[in-house]
Formats: structure tokens, C-alpha cells, sequence
């Protein structure tokens, strides 16, 4: 089953002599349940595509798809509320709010929405990140991997069509950087979760089922490895 189809994107910044073209016509379809990672040097345009496929920019021209939604004729509002609920975003710096615990973080997506969690899921994901002993903790009081866990549980707490990692080990030593490649690897596994890893780290890519490598804003290959 489809989850995400590009068509043609592209986006450029600026205008005259001073236009960059960051994509320059990505054509690409990723399933559910595949985890991919997406790799390439700095200024590629591999930031630029998950910024599109989160529903926080906008192709200058193309088409995003996730679950048949097309991206691009949403409004703010509506790209939001989108992004809040089907696409799940993990990033380097944990991006934690500081003064709520461990459990109010995660569950603040449906809170913004007013909804009341699936406790028996909320359980699933907690005990599965190993973070289950720690939900009243606030985030100071936790270790820098403990923090992407939580991070992790947030992004997840929706069922998200697509999560969207970017560089989420970059900021943890070799240990705890395995242990988090691990865990999304697990929630592809258990809770058939989608994912798309940007990652400039070698080692981490060649833990994805698929790897695609970004080039002055072409993908120039596409290797599913299993």
C-alpha cells in the first residue's frame, strides 16, 4: 500500500541571479511499512524534501501525496493540523517543552486536540522505548537518549501515516545512537510505522531496508537493500 508519492517536486529559492534550486524534481513512492533513509552531503536537498513532506514548506512546483491528501492545496491551518496528525517529526534536538513531564510531552499532540489517548497504545509505545519508569520525570532528568525516546513516543502517539526522523542520533554518542536506530527499527516492526530517516552517518543508513542518496536536489540513487 502507498503511503507517499512525490511527482515532479521541485522547489527554488529566491529569484534572479540569486535563485537556488534545492529539488530539482523528485520523483518518488514509499510504502507502508518501509523504513528508508535518505542520505546525502550538506546543501543537497535532503533537509529541504522533509521540510516539504511534513507539510512545513510547499513545492514550488509538483506533487506531495501522503494517505491521497495532496499537500499542496492545504492552507496553514489546515498543513498544521495535517502535520500534527498523520506525519510524526523527530529531530536532533529533542524539542521538548521543559516545564511539562515526560507523559504530558507525549501526549501533547492529542491534547491539542482535545482528544483522550488510547491508553493500551500509550502502554505499547512507552514500554516499547523503555521510557515506561520515567513519565512523571521532566526532561532535565533525563539522559540525552531517554529525551529522544520521549521525543520518539510524541511523534508516534497519532499513529502517523509517515514519521520523519532527521538526524535523530546526531546528537548522541555511539551507544544510545544505535539504541535509537533500534527502536524505530522496532516500531516499523510492531506498530507497522512508516518511516523516513535523513541521516548524513553511514552506519545509521545501512541499518534502513532502503537507501536514497540526494544530489544537487536529484535523487541519483535508489537501492533497496532486504
Amino acid at each position: 500500500m502507498e503511503i507517499l508519492k512525490c511527482e515532479g517536486v521541485r522547489k527554488v529559492y529566491g529569484t534572479g541571479e540569486n535563485q537556488v534550486t534545492a529539488l530539482n524534481g523528485i520523483d518518488l513512492s514509499v510504502s507502508k511499512g518501509e523504513f528508508v533513509a535518505i542520505v546525502g552531503a550538506s546543501g543537497s536537498g535532503k533537509s529541504t524534501l522533509l521540510h516539504i513532506l511534513g507539510s512545513v514548506d510547499k513545492p514550488t512546483e509538483g506533487k506531495v501525496m501522503i494517505e491521497g491528501t495532496d499537500l499542496s492545496k492545504l492552507n496553514q491551518t489546515q498543513a498544521a493540523i495535517f502535520r500534527r496528525r498523520k506525519v510524526g517529526l523527530v529531530y536532533q534536538f529533542y524539542n521538548l517543552i521543559p516545564t511539562l513531564t515526560v507523559r504530558k510531552n507525549i501526549l501533547m499532540p492529542l491534547a491539542l486536540d482535545r482528544k483522550k489517548p488510547n491508553q493500551e497504545y500509550f502502554q505499547k509505545i512507552v514500554s516499547s522505548l523503555g521510557i515506561a519508569d520515567r513519565l512523571e520525570a521532566l526532561p532535565n532528568q533525563l539522559s540525552g537518549g531517554q529525551q529522544q525516546r520521549a521525543a520518539i513516543a510524541r511523534s508516534l502517539i497519532y499513529r502517523p501515516a509517515l514519521l520523519l526522523a532527521d538526524e535523530p542520533t546526531g546528537n548522541l554518542d555511539q551507544k544510545n545512537s544505535k539504541e535509537i536506530i533500534d527502536i524505530l527499527k522496532l516500531a516499523g516492526r510492531n506498530l507497522e510505522q512508516t518511516i523516513l530517516l535523513i541521516t548524513h552517518d553511514e552506519k545509521v543508513a545501512l541499518e534502513a531496508q532502503r537507501i536514497i542518496t540526494i544530489e544537487d536536489g536529484r535523487i541519483i540513487s535508489d537501492e533497496r537493500r532486504r
